[in-house]
Formats: C-alpha cells, sequence, structure tokens
C-alpha cells in the first residue's frame, strides 16, 4: 500500500505472497552483548539502543520493547528479497507492459474478482457510496495485491520489520519508523505483536497496508470494534478510505488511451505519472485523447512498453491516486484496467469474454 502507503515500493510486482517462512539462520550479532536487555538475534545491533528509547514516548517500557526485539529474528531471505526490487533498466521496447498485465488480467483473475464482489456485495456498496470510490477499483487493489486475500503472505511482521530496521541499512530509517508503527498498532488494537503475518517488507492483510497506513487509514467497516485487514469487509472500507484520502475524484475517469500522430514525437517527450501537460500542448504535438475528458485541466502522458509497439495513455486525477498505493505507472494501469475487466465481466452474461484492451 508505495512503497507510499503502503509500501514506497522500488517493484513492479506488488510485494504479496512471499512465502518466505520465518526461520533462523547464523546471526551477525549472536556475538554482541546484550543492549537494553535485548538478547537474541538483534542484540547490540545498530539503532537498537535508539528504538528502546524512541519507544519510551509511547508509553512502551525498554524491558517490553526489549522484549519484543528479542523474539524477533533476523530473516536473510528478507534481505535477499529486498536487494532484488531494483527496477531493470530497459534500453528500448521489449514488450515489458504486455507481460506485467498478463499477470493481473488473465481469465481466473478477472473471474476470481467477479467471485470477490458477489461474495462481498453488501460492504462494497457501503464503502463506494461513503468513500466515492467505485466498487470495481477497491476489488481490482484486493485483486493486484494479494489475490483477493488467497495470498497475504507468510512472514512475521515483527521478523520482517526488524530486520529491515537493524539489518538493512539502506532503508533503516523507513522501516524503523514502520516498526514503530506497528508496535503502537498491535497496542491499539490489542493484537499479540508475534502474531501478524504479511510479506517480507510489512505489509500485512488484503490490501497489504504498512503499520502506518493501517494507523492512517484503516477502519472498522463491519462495525464489530476492530480494525481487522484480514477481514474482507474492514479491507473494503480501508481501501476505500485511503483513495478518498489521496483525493479521489467520484465520477471523474481515470485513464483514456490517445491517439498519437507521430510515434518518435511522443517518444521524445517525458511521460509518467508525474507528468502534467496541458490538452492543448498535447494537441500541438499531435497526442490527443480518444474521448473528451470535459473540464480536465492536465493529463500525465503514459507510456506502455507493450508487445507490438509502445501504447501511449492519459491519466487523469484518479489515476495518479492509484498510483499513491504503488509508485508505478504499470502498477496504477493494471489495477485501472483489472477494474475495467471485472466490471464488464459482472455485467455480462455467464461466459462472455472481455476485450484485452482498454
Amino acid at each position: 500500500m508505495q512503497l507510499t502507503r503502503l509500501l514506497p515500493v522500488l517493484l513492479i510486482l506488488p510485494l504479496v505472497g512471499c512465502g518466505t517462512s520465518p526461520t533462523r539462520g547464523p546471526s551477525a550479532y549472536d556475538a554482541r552483548p546484550a543492549s537494553f536487555g535485548v538478547s537474541g538475534d538483534f542484540a547490540g545491533a545498530p539503532g537498537v539502543d535508539a528504538f528502546v528509547e524512541r519507544m519510551r514516548q509511547h508509553g512502551y517500557s525498554p524491558d517490553r520493547t526489549a522484549a519484543i526485539l528479542s523474539g524477533a529474528r533476523r530473516q536473510q531471505s528478507i534481505i535477499d528479497l529486498m536487494d532484488r526490487q531494483a527496477p531493470s533498466k530497459s534500453t528500448g521496447p521489449n514488450g515489458a507492459w504486455t507481460r506485467y498485465r498478463a499477470k493481473f488480467l488473465g481469465e481466473d483473475s478477472i473471474n476470481n474478482g467477479v467471485a470477490f464482489w458477489r461474495r462481498n456485495e453488501t460492504a462494497l456498496a457501503r464503502a463506494s457510496a461513503h468513500y466515492g470510490v467505485p466498487p470495481e477499483y477497491i476489488v481490482a487493489i484486493i485483486g493486484v495485491e494479494t489475490r483477493y486475500g488467497g495470498f497475504t503472505g507468510k512472514t512475521r511482521i515483527i521478523d520482517a520489520l526488524a530486520t529491515l530496521s537493524f539489518a538493512y541499512p539502506r532503508r533503516a530509517e523507513y522501516f524503523t519508523s514502520e516498526l514503530e508503527n506497528f508496535l503502537i498498532m498491535a497496542r491499539e488494537e490489542n493484537i499479540d505483536p508475534f502474531a501478524p503475518r504479511g510479506s517480507f517488507a510489512g505489509a500485512m492483510g488484503l490490501g497489504q497496508f504498512m503499520p502506518s497506513s493501517f494507523r492512517d487509514h484503516a477502519v472498522d467497516h463491519d462495525g464489530d470494534g476492530h480494525r481487522d485487514l484480514w477481514n474482507p469487509a474492514d479491507a473494503i472500507g480501508s481501501v476505500a478510505n485511503y483513495f478518498r484520502h489521496h483525493g479521489w475524484q467520484p465520477g471523474e475517469p481515470v485513464a483514456v488511451p490517445a491517439q498519437v500522430q507521430s510515434a518518435s514525437s511522443a517518444r521524445a517527450m517525458k511521460t509518467g505519472f508525474k507528468t502534467s501537460y496541458g490538452l492543448n500542448e498535447l494537441a500541438s504535438r499531435g497526442i490527443t485523447p480518444t474521448r473528451a475528458l470535459g473540464r480536465t485541466g492536465t493529463v500525465s502522458l503514459l507510456e506502455l512498453d507493450a508487445q507490438g509497439g509502445y501504447e501511449y495513455w492519459l491519466g487523469l486525477k484518479n489515476f495518479y491516486v492509484i498510483t499513491r498505493y504503488n509508485h508505478s505507472t504499470y502498477y496504477a494501469m493494471a489495477v485501472h484496467q483489472l477494474a475495467q475487466a471485472i466490471r464488464s465481466r459482472k455485467g455480462a452474461p455467464d461466459g462472455t469474454r472481455v476485450s484485452s484492451t482498454w
């Protein structure tokens, strides 16, 4: 949920269902003296003392924090997986978008999305009415993140966050903050900090929220007094709330294909969800939307490396909102197209196939 929300992700694929089981291997810290009573894998690790002190401000005694850290396990597999997340650079068209899209828009994914929608029709309708987010986009996020709850991850969250806080210096500042939020969250929700399991980067539940996003955006959508992101109803409400908080515009489009007169002219322009162009400026370069966009002021120019040639789209405000979940054009476009496919399939007669392009 960028690895902003959610997980300020470096990757193109969402961090879900990693299947990493907690195992204890040799620790670089085993020979170091215990600090603040912290024993085990993180005894004497850089940053542990400061973290124990940091938790005092939240009412965690040093003994309590030390006991939790002493029970956490350093996972080398997590470090290895993080190191493999750096995106590769492409020097030319290679069909990367077509391959990426296929991971999320197969027949099973669309059909399972329709089934998830039907199972949770009431919760989705209520969330859509309250937060202004169409149900198909809520369903698509959960589909892309965890295959509709089928792969929420097997790694203990405490192990993931402690490993990345105290054994992965490159991202230690970010993950230390998430560990802090996780311990506060566990106390707020009366959760055993050793119980929750999720992705190798610490994302949780059907929507893969990081702890800070849980505290900021998770909601008790079913009214049982608990925010439980492994519960479909709460996950649905929380995803919708996250989108609303980041500026979702009810009733507005997300993205539309662009008609390009000159591929070389488009290739020379800066593209991506962070770009901002006026429609007149794009028109002067031979780039126009394939349908009217109303009063839209500016749009982003999106380039997709599709098999057979580049595709160009215009992203609107709601497309940018999806990228707040994961800072990737491909991710947001996969969510958009999966949402459209699910809505079309749900409204189509059983067995009717939907178009593979949107």
